[in-house]
């Protein structure tokens, strides 16, 4: 088996994502890899009671980055992470859409070869009973998926 070409990983900024981007970097930079750092955002468009829905069902991590101006940083903060884990090539990518939908068509595009996600949301009874962006994108990836423990 040969080592990974193209590594994704998504970011909301939250400290349990950067933990994520860190891995991912390090592995990627161990790999020869190209990193893809990706954060989904809700456009600074969308009326609030849209926002409050989102969160009912998938909690405070939800659309965590609202606004293309904030994904932006989140996404500079990532990149310095990761380079600083040893990733070499870090590209990043601010896209409109959800988590899950998000990570997997930049997954399809970039023709990734592993997405590395964080396990927040994994043990809580909403992400059981809901799912979790972390459940949803292992289950839907069509590459191998490393979930990276960034909780405590």
């Amino acid at each position: 088996m040969s080592a990974y070409r193209t590594v994704v990983v998504g970011t909301d900024g939250s400290e349990s994502s950067l933990r994520a981007v860190a891995r991912a970097g390090a592995l990627a930079g161990a790999c020869g890899a190209t990193l893809v750092v990706a954060c989904a955002f809700l456009p600074t468009g969308t009326d609030e009671r849209e926002l409050s829905r989102a969160q009912d069902v998938l909690g405070d991590e939800a659309y965590q980055v609202v606004g293309s101006s904030p994904a932006e940083e989140t996404v500079r903060t990532a990149v310095e992470r990761a380079a600083a884990a040893g990733a070499g090539a870090v590209r990043s990518l601010a896209v409109a859409g959800s988590p899950v939908e998000v990570l997997l068509d930049v997954v399809r595009r970039e023709q990734a070869d592993l997405l590395v996600v964080g396990n927040r949301g994994l043990n809580s009874i909403k992400g059981r009973l809901l799912g979790s962006v972390p459940a949803d994108a292992t289950r839907r990836s069509a590459c191998d998926v490393l979930v990276v423990h960034t909780t405590g």
